[in-house]
């Protein structure tokens, strides 16, 4: 797994005319509301229930991959619901209850980091998915998932594939707020244990202060030991980064 921002070293170092910057920004408004068009054409093809499904924490360095999977109901909507990353955390909080209570059934599941570690990333957050499906009450004959990768085959008959789903399309949604919201609290818990990497506020993704507090005082038990930031900020001759059997060391 190669650190997100490593590929960006070489544009860095090119500086951009503020009206490329913008125009290179992805287009997200938060004034508009995702819709059940996706699920709309899926009951249109004869699938009776369609579950939303989204993940939170692929990108983190520490703690969970969670997965949640919303079955919404089809003619009543709850006002507010967006992408998980347009809404602060106390608006993410002020929906959850809402959300939960209006689905026909949800379920929110994880792989620990440990499983994140043994399995790699593709592997654990497949695994997260079947769990977050199992705990559904109502068996789903089709899926919709943000982006163009398929992770929950073969738990559900057919996968629709939809790039932006989690803005536009209202279950993905939804299941992007329930799993946010339930690995925020997860790690807001866990920074009881772990105050020196600030779990609390950087929910176990990379900023400055997690940065620092990874040269100070090296990874924590949550930390994924198989990611490369091991390599660039954990400078302890005696704590080295993991390698599964199954993955190339390169010399």
């Amino acid at each position: 797994m190669s650190d997100a921002n490593d590929h960006l070293g070489a544009e860095r170092l090119t500086p951009q005319p503020a009206t490329a910057r913008r125009r290179t920004r992805p287009v997200m408004s938060k004034k508009r509301a995702p819709t059940r068009s996706a699920e709309r054409d899926l009951w249109e093809q004869g699938h009776d229930v369609v579950v939303g499904i989204d993940e939170v924490g692929r990108g983190a360095w520490a703690g969970p991959l969670t997965v949640g999977a919303v079955i919404l109901p089809r003619d009543r909507r709850v006002n507010g619901v967006r992408d998980s990353k347009l809404l602060t955390h106390q608006e993410r909080e002020r929906l959850f209850d809402r959300v939960a209570s209006w689905c026909l059934a949800w379920g929110v599941a994880s792989a620990s980091q440990v499983e994140c570690d043994e399995l790699g990333m593709a592997a654990a957050q497949r695994l997260a998915a079947q769990r977050a499906l199992a705990q559904l009450t109502v068996a789903p004959d089709a899926a919709v998932v943000d982006g163009t990768w398929d992770f929950v085959s073969p738990n559900v008959g057919h996968v629709e594939r939809r790039v932006k789903a989690d803005a536009n399309c209202l279950s993905v949604a939804a299941a992007s707020i329930l799993a946010k919201v339930v690995r925020d609290r997860e790690m807001l818990a866990e920074a009881e244990h772990y105050p020196p990497w600030s779990f609390d506020t950087n929910k176990g993704y990379p900023c400055a202060v997690h940065k620092a507090a990874l040269q100070a005082y090296g990874p924590s038990a949550i930390h994924r030991r198989t990611w490369v930031f091991m390599d660039h900020y954990v400078p302890w001759s005696g704590v080295h980064r993991v390698f599964r059997a199954e993955q190339p060391v390169l010399f």
